[in-house]
């Protein structure tokens, strides 16, 4: 049961992280290396930025 907790709050925090990002500007995301479609990899840790 512990486990569905975990779980439950590491997709908040993984939905906290995008809906943040979203909240940028391109300016902003360009400013990070980040483009707009990539916010969900780079919130995964599945893309590093250079």
């Amino acid at each position: 049961m512990k486990s569905v907790f975990k779980n439950l709050q590491q997709r908040r925090a993984h939905n906290r992280a995008c809906r943040e990002l979203s909240n940028l500007s391109d300016r902003e995301l360009a400013d990070l290396g980040i483009f707009r479609a990539d916010i969900p990899s780079v919130v995964a840790g599945n893309r590093h930025l250079d």
